[in-house]
Parts: C-alpha cells; structure tokens; sequence
C-alpha cells in the first residue's frame, strides 16, 4: 500500500512538474521572450520562405536563396500612395536569383480600396504571369488595434482592392492577416481567398483552424544576406499539404 501511494504521488509529482513547465513556456512565449514556432515548423513543410521591404535595406538574394530560402515576398506599395524605395531592385534581384518571388501591398484603413489598387498595380506591372500570387497585406498599424476600424468600413473598401486586382491580373490575390484580424474583419466574407497567415508567438494550429497556405512563423529570423537596415527578416513557412505551384500565376 505505501509502495503504491508513492509511486501515485511520483506520478503525480511528474505532472505537476510538466504541467509547470507547459505553462511557463506558454506565458515566455506571449510575453515575446522566447520564440517556440521553430519547434513547430519542421511538422509542416521544407519550403521555407522570406517576405522583405526597405527595411532590410542591401538584400542578397542570392545569398539567401543559399541558405534553402525557397521563395521571397516584397512589399511594393501601401494606401494610396506610398511605394517601397527597394521594390524595383529586390524584384529585379529576386527573378536573376531563380527565386519564386511575390509582391505585396500593405492595405489601409484611411484610404480607398480603388486607389490602393492603383498604386499597386502602377509599381508591380501589368503582367504577373509567372510569379506569385499578389497579396494583401490585413493588420493593425499605428493606434489602430486601441481604436479598431469598422468591419462594414474594412470589409468594402478591402472588397474594391482585391476586385481591381483580380480583374487586372485574372486572379484572386492571397489575403495575409493575424487569425484575430481573421476572425474580425474577414472569416464571413472572403472565404474563397487563400490565406497568409502571421501566428509568431504560439504554433499556427493552437489559434487558427481555417485554411492556410503560408504561416508566418517568426518575425526575428537572422539570415546572411541582407545589411545596412533591419536586423531581423520574417519567416514563412508552407503548407505541407500545399505546393508552391498553387501560388503561380499562370499566363
């Protein structure tokens, strides 16, 4: 009987101790102290990719191609009127690399979804045959989680984008977002996009159940090949139920 009662308590002593452990690493990994999603990453693909601005500044992508980077996203526009200063070079850089290459916009709430689109489309071209998806760029920027647009607002002016870059392009562009953005702004009415979506701090599967192409799984990569801005590059990783063919556009 005591022999029993300790190995229970043994037992129960283990359970303590990795249930302790479960929820400290938890609370590390919300406080941003310590980034858990490249224990994670390996169960759902090889195909490892970057997503780059002029924040990185010198982009070698060459050089990051060398290190089994399998595909390079680069923000050209956001609104109604900015243009990234390096887009033109990183695209140009990343089509000489051999690199499967995408460009992105990042959307804003303070300006028409029809003149973003312009913007848009005047940086990227009008011919994306061959490359990846377009996609938009869904997020929180400045005050705007304290003080969150309007759904009805986001919803029409987001529709008019994708719209206009559909029809410029002949397909549905990718929409990237954070799963609360999802579950917010874009669940009920843009179910028949593919979806990016950004989970740095916990696995992508502990908050999001939907359909996803590319998790965004870290924001605090360190790779070679890129100097003279931002430290860090955002890694994306692939579905392993996906292929990167499904992102092409064909001609």
């Amino acid at each position: 009987m005591k022999k029993t009662r300790k190995i229970m308590v043994g037992i129960l002593a283990v359970i303590l101790v990795l249930i302790l452990a479960f929820l400290t690493v938890f609370f590390l990994a919300k406080k941003k102290i310590i980034f858990i999603n490249n224990w994670f990453v390996q169960e759902e693909s090889s195909t490892i990719g970057v997503d780059i601005s002029s924040y990185q500044a010198d982009v070698d992508l060459a050089r990051l191609k060398e290190q089994q980077i399998g595909f390079v996203y680069i923000k050209a526009t956001e609104g109604s009127s900015h243009q990234d200063d390096l887009f033109a070079v990183n695209w140009k850089n990343a089509q000489e690399a051999g690199l499967p290459v995408g460009a992105y916009h990042f959307f804003s709430y303070d300006s028409p979804g029809k003149t973003q689109a312009e913007n848009f489309i005047s940086v990227v071209g009008d011919d994306l045959a061959g490359r990846l998806l377009p996609v938009v760029d869904v997020e929180y920027y400045g005050d705007k989680e304290a003080n969150p647009p309007e759904k009805e607002d986001v919803v029409r002016e987001l529709t008019v984008f994708l719209d206009a870059v559909e029809a410029q392009y002949g397909v549905k562009p990718m929409i990237y977002t954070r799963s609360d953005l999802y579950e917010t702004y874009l669940e009920e009415s843009f179910t028949g996009y593919k979806m990016w979506i950004s989970s740095l701090y916990t696995p992508l599967k502990w908050n999001y159940k939907g359909d996803w192409y590319l998790w965004q799984y870290l924001n605090r990569g360190v790779l070679e090949g890129y100097s003279g801005g931002e430290k860090y590059i955002d890694l994306n990783v692939l579905n392993k139920e996906k292929s990167l063919d499904d992102l092409i556009v064909r001609p």
